[in-house]
Order: structure tokens, then C-alpha cells, then sequence
């Protein structure tokens, strides 16, 4: 199958090196033709506002659109969740931003704060333990992080944060625990980065709910970046966490 990860700004290279590893093929998406023949569709984390401008600017919401209702999987992670989500609350910046919709959940931008109040954690993971094994947490990794605060009863709750006293803004005080991945239909979407960590399972999780649509398709001569998969160091699958950056010598990028 290929995969697309949206590469307007943000974290796409490191889901990239990710899906390499998984022996999968990852294009590089700014143009909406490059949007054609792809099995999913990943929206990394970076500045959901200025992802959305890009987007626009590159005549990109109606082909995402079109992919989104055509049931193809896509996954938002960080700023891609607020990219999907059809509400935004609080911490949306003056004259708001345009999201791409499809996930019943309202999201709160920026909820723990500013890049100063990123964070790691071990995050209990039930769901995703039972479906892809492993342990019953991850690690989660929150920059500038969103948090979803209310959520539709289609949706799927796949993981939540409980909340330390007085972390909540003001906006959501009171709230002792945030939504922080979530799963409806063909949508996915967390609110850390998994693709910062050696733990792929997350990744693999999004490649089964494109296998449980298909057996995918391969991208048919559409001008893109495609990532190789190349043999990697066994030391580096013992990387816990950050392992993009220790890697970054063997990802191997073909301009085709």
C-alpha cells in the first residue's frame, strides 16, 4: 500500500521514517494530484493554523474532503486531530481557522499551554494493547498539545489523560481527565505524537484500519517523494523515545 502523510509543515518526516520501517511507502502530499491512489492519509502535528493556510492556498480542502467521504483512513496527530475536528473551543486564534471536519468531538487548542508546558508521560492504553499487544501504556509525547474535551456517541474513546489539580484552563475547570485519541469510522486521531517514539504500534493500527478497507492501492505515477525502506541498525529498535533523529542518516528520499 502507500500511504500519504499531508508534508505542508509540521512532523511528516518522522511518520515517514515510521511507516519505512513498517516496509511501507510514504508520499509526501502538497499537491492535490499527489492525493490520488493513496490507501490513507496521515496529518502530522505542527501549526494547525498555519497547516490550514497552507491548504487553502494550495486548493487542498475540497480533494481532502473527497478522500475523507470516499472511507479512506485518515489520521490526525497533534494539529492534525484540531485539522479533523468539527468543532474547535476555546485557544482558536482571532477570525478562526478552517478545519476539515468528520470527527464528532470538540477540541481545545493549545488546553496544556504553551510550548514551555510540553511534556512526556507513560499513558495507559488498554485499547490499543488489546488490538496491537504490547504493553497497556505508551509513551506519549504532548507539545503545545490540544486536548478534546467533548465528543460525539459515534466516537470512540481510545485513550484518556487524568488531570493534575489545577492543570485545566480556565475555560474547562473542574475536569479532572481530557480525551487524547480517539477513533470514528475511518478517522483516527491523537492529540500527542507517537511518531517521536520507537512505538510503532499506533502506526500499525492505522495501517489495519486501512487493511480492514482494502487491500490499498499504489500510487499511479504521480510525481512524489517516496521513502525507501533501508536496513536499520538493531540498536535502534531499542530507541525509546525521539529515535527519528538518531535515524535520520538512513532514511533514504528518491525524488520520482
Amino acid at each position: 500500500m502507500a500511504v500519504g502523510v499531508l508534508a505542508l509543515q509540521g512532523s511528516f518526516k518522522e511518520h515517514i521514517v515510521c511507516l519505512r520501517k513498517l516496509g511501507v511507502d510514504a508520499v509526501e502530499v502538497r499537491k492535490l494530484e499527489q492525493l490520488v491512489g493513496l490507501s490513507g492519509l496521515i496529518i502530522p502535528g505542527g501549526e494547525s493554523t498555519t497547516m490550514a493556510k497552507l491548504a487553502e492556498k494550495n486548493n487542498l480542502f475540497p480533494a481532502l474532503r473527497e478522500f475523507s467521504t470516499a472511507g479512506k483512513p485518515i489520521w490526525g496527530t497533534c494539529a492534525g486531530l484540531i485539522f479533523l475536528a468539527d468543532r474547535a473551543s476555546a485557544g482558536v486564534k482571532e477570525g478562526g481557522q478552517k478545519l476539515l471536519g468528520g470527527l464528532d468531538c470538540t477540541v481545545h487548542r493549545n488546553f496544556f499551554g504553551s510550548q514551555l508546558n510540553s511534556f512526556e508521560m507513560e499513558l495507559s492504553v488498554p485499547t490499543l494493547a488489546s488490538r496491537e499487544g504490547g504493553a497497556e501504556t505508551c509513551r506519549a509525547v504532548f507539545i503545545r498539545a490540544p486536548a478534546i474535551v467533548d465528543v460525539g456517541s459515534s466516537v470512540e474513546v481510545l485513550a484518556e489523560y487524568p488531570l493534575a489539580p489545577g492543570q485545566a484552563p480556565q475555560q474547562e475547570v473542574g475536569k479532572d481527565k481530557v480525551i487524547v485519541a480517539v477513533k470514528q469510522n475511518n478517522m483516527l486521531a491523537t492529540a500527542f505524537h507517537p511518531e517521536l517514539t520507537s512505538d510503532l504500534r499506533w502506526h500499525k493500527l492505522f495501517l489495519n484500519m486501512i487493511n480492514d478497507g482494502g487491500e490499498g492501492a499504489q500510487v499511479p505515477g504521480a510525481e512524489r517523494i517516496v521513502a525507501k525502506k533501508t536496513n536499520v541498525p538493531p540498536a535502534l529498535d531499542q530507541i525509546r523515545d525521539m529515535p527519528v533523529f538518531r535515524e535520520a542518516s538512513f532514511l533514504s528520499l528518491e525524488l520520482q
